[in-house]
């Protein structure tokens, strides 16, 4: 199977295996890939984030989206290369093209969380990471805290995102799904993890892009993100963001003063 990002943006991305080309409509998806539905109110720190009118170089525009968590009350953490210039290079600055986030909600029929408008991102040093800067804080979520340390093989992580249920006819989700992974690789800027419940076929997949992966104890922390990894749903290795090497500088970012 290919591998491909989470989202169509990326230089290393071919044109066939790019979302702009998979922006078919299906009947509503789930999200994570052979996941579950996540109950109301639960990981309410979880983001969907809608992008519109992004530039292709032919000069016509498509849609797209990812997924991420709050980490601050004006600040959100996803994939760096959810935002990109035309030739998708990821960049940092203001967005490059509009971009919502949705917070706080488990299905896009809730009314309760907050829909705030992105006004910039960063791209982390290293990693595909990026913070995105809100147009006003949200202070009646707890944000998700960041972990300083790096997972052990082996470790359990939970995913939460709005991706699509399979790379057939993809879609972002109406409903936040989540679903747990298994540990397998780390190195300086990523951390692999399969599938482990409900299924071992439990992956990321499109529009899944900056999902966050938490640890499963009373405390969740950030583990990493999503990132990139074979058609879903599948069994194979999945590769994620790893965030603690970064936290120096996310913290940096989102508080300058400190």
């Amino acid at each position: 199977m290919s591998s491909r990002l989470r989202v169509a943006t990326a230089a290393a991305l071919t044109a066939a295996g790019s979302l702009a080309l998979l922006l078919s409509t299906s009947a509503p998806a789930s999200a994570v890939a052979d996941g579950t539905p996540a109950a109301e109110g639960q990981y309410r720190f979880a983001t969907k984030l809608t992008m519109t009118n992004i530039p292709r170089p032919d000069g016509t525009t498509y849609n797209s989206g990812c997924s991420g968590s709050l980490i601050a009350p004006q600040w959100i953490i996803t994939a760096g290369h959810c935002f990109h210039d035309v030739n998708r290079v990821p960049v940092s600055g203001p967005v490059p093209y509009d971009t919502v986030a949705t917070i706080g909600r488990t299905d896009d029929a809730d009314t309760n969380g907050h829909v705030v408008r992105v006004i910039e991102d960063y791209q982390a040093p290293a990693g595909d990471i990026a913070l995105a800067k809100l147009a006003e804080p949200v202070r009646d979520i707890k944000p998700l805290e960041l972990s300083r340390t790096a997972p052990a093989i082996g470790e359990i992580v939970r995913i939460a995102g709005w991706g699509s249920l399979s790379d057939v006819n993809p879609k972002p989700a109406t409903h936040l799904q989540t679903g747990e992974m298994k540990v397998t690789a780390v190195t300086d800027t990523v951390v692999g993890v399969v599938g482990y419940a409900p299924k071992p076929t439990t992956s990321g997949c499109l529009y899944d892009s900056g999902a966050p992966y938490f640890t499963t104890g009373k405390r969740p922390r950030l583990v990493s993100l999503e990132s990139n990894g074979p058609s879903c749903p599948h069994d194979q290795q999945e590769t994620t963001a790893r965030v603690d090497p970064v936290v120096g500088w996310i913290e940096k970012t989102v508080h300058p003063h400190h």
